[in-house]
């Protein structure tokens, strides 16, 4: 386990970018079998690996690369690392990036499922209706959250 971590880390100072998309891959595609062995139940013979299949594509092509590029510019725009600049970096990214990136991931996601380009934007739509002003995100990032330094960040 320990050489597992140290090679990690070396990916992860040599190629960043390559590492952002691995672990975001990794961890969609292990998201995805959680979500389906705990949450919905199917067990190992109704498991649908197509779907971790494209979960984790989605990971190593949009998320990881998309999230790791955003982390580069947001550090750019508003360098230092006290719990200001913290929350200035927090309410950009709640603000202006995640409403972005969630409608670029349901579109991605609702057109790898398959959905028409309709079908996908009246998706896009319910799911904005449903998200409330009042979400709790933000203020849980300021409250638990230090600044990582940029070299260990992982998308997500």
């Amino acid at each position: 386990m320990a050489a597992l971590w140290r090679g990690c880390g070396r990916l992860l100072a040599r190629r960043p970018a390559a590492a952002q998309a691995l672990t975001a891959g990794a961890l969609m595609g292990a998201g995805d079998v959680i979500a389906q062995q705990l949450v919905e139940r199917r067990g190992l013979q109704g498991h649908h690996g197509i779907r971790t299949m494209k979960m984790m594509a989605i990971g190593f092509c949009f998320v990881g690369p998309v999230v790791g590029g955003w982390y580069k510019i947001l550090d750019q725009l508003i360098p230092g690392a006290t719990k200001v600049v913290a929350v200035k970096k927090m309410v950009l990214d709640q603000g202006g990036f995640a409403p972005c990136f969630l409608g670029c991931f349901l579109a991605i996601t609702g057109a790898m499922n398959g959905l028409s380009v309709e079908e996908n934007w009246s998706k896009i739509q319910q799911r904005k209706r449903q998200q409330s002003i009042h979400h709790p995100a933000p203020a849980l990032h300021v409250l638990g959250c230090r600044p990582a330094p940029g070299g260990v960040r992982t998308p997500g």
